[in-house]
């Protein structure tokens, strides 16, 4: 159970990933990420299901949700509708998306090819196939992002972030970086959803309820954790604190916790985390005043 915690750690991690990039380097949540995660997963187990190699179905996954976030971007960015309500807009908008490309609310993947099945010939213990998949998929992701980040391009997203007046003024479009940061971004989420669908066995027009929230905990976990870090640090500590939220999850429902409430739990594991730096410096303050 604990090797496929970690398993499962590592895929959602990838939806960390893509949650940092528009939460963390632009400094706005996207709500697209509840539509484009089981977007990915819909498109991928409904390609698999007409026969597509998984590989190839994961694929267009990604860029079903590259579209979606893409779709986010301009109607941020040229209709001017406030971020938060265009990603909602958007993320209604896939539910009927999701319905369309299934025909039904769910969509099973039994005796269909799943991309772990590339492992299943090999010696390996148990869930293990699900940590291998998870280990190439973070280590291309990861390293597709250290390239663009410094490429001149990636820097320019980074300066949008940072100080978008500034980077303006030096000659950056900033609304084509917002759309190319929700366009990867979702991507990248639309890869998780795909991944976890294919792992799950099924995808549903639901599975994105929330998600939002275990891509946050990744990244604040990380932080909580690690303090400040260098960006590939970052990377790696996101990844490491999606694995230890799932094995908290884990630890929740081995407690005996009915696992129709995890939703609850998850969120008061967010909650606490985005607490803690509060609490520190509360706590440092109430210390230094004892001192005086």
């Amino acid at each position: 159970m604990i090797v496929s915690a970690i398993g499962q750690g590592m895929i959602w991690a990838i939806l960390g990933l893509g949650i940092y990039m528009t939460y963390r380097i632009l400094n706005f949540p996207d709500m697209t990420t509840e539509g484009s995660f089981p977007l990915g997963g819909a498109v991928c187990v409904t390609a698999i299901t007409y026969g597509i190699h998984p590989l190839l179905a994961t694929l267009l996954g990604v860029l079903a949700g590259m579209l979606a976030g893409m779709v986010t971007g301009l109607l941020f960015t040229k209709g001017k509708i406030p971020v938060i309500l265009a990603g909602i807009l958007v993320m209604s908008g896939l539910n009927s998306v999701i319905l369309f490309v299934m025909k039904t609310p769910n969509l099973s993947l039994m005796n269909k090819p799943k991309i772990q099945d590339f492992f299943t010939n090999l010696p390996l213990p148990d869930y293990f196939d699900i940590v291998i998949v998870g280990i190439i998929a973070l280590f291309i992701i990861i390293s597709l992002l250290l390239f663009f980040f410094n490429t001149d391009l990636g820097q320019s997203y980074i300066a949008t972030g940072d100080n978008e007046t500034m980077a303006r003024s030096l000659g950056v479009p900033t609304d084509r970086m917002k759309i190319l940061g929700l366009t990867l971004s979702n991507g990248i989420i639309a890869l998780s959803g795909a991944l976890i669908a294919q792992n799950d066995g099924y995808a549903d027009v639901s599975k994105g309820t929330g998600v939002i929230v275990i891509g946050l905990a990744s990244i604040i976990i990380g932080e909580v954790l690690f303090g400040e870090l260098t960006f590939v640090e970052r990377l790696i500590a996101i990844v490491i604190g999606s694995i230890i939220y799932q094995l908290l999850i884990l630890l929740v429902i081995k407690a005996g916790f009915d696992t129709t409430y995890l939703k609850i739990f998850s969120a008061g594991i967010l909650a606490i985390c985005l607490m803690i730096p509060q609490l520190k410096r509360t706590l440092n303050l109430t210390v230094g005043t004892e001192k005086e």
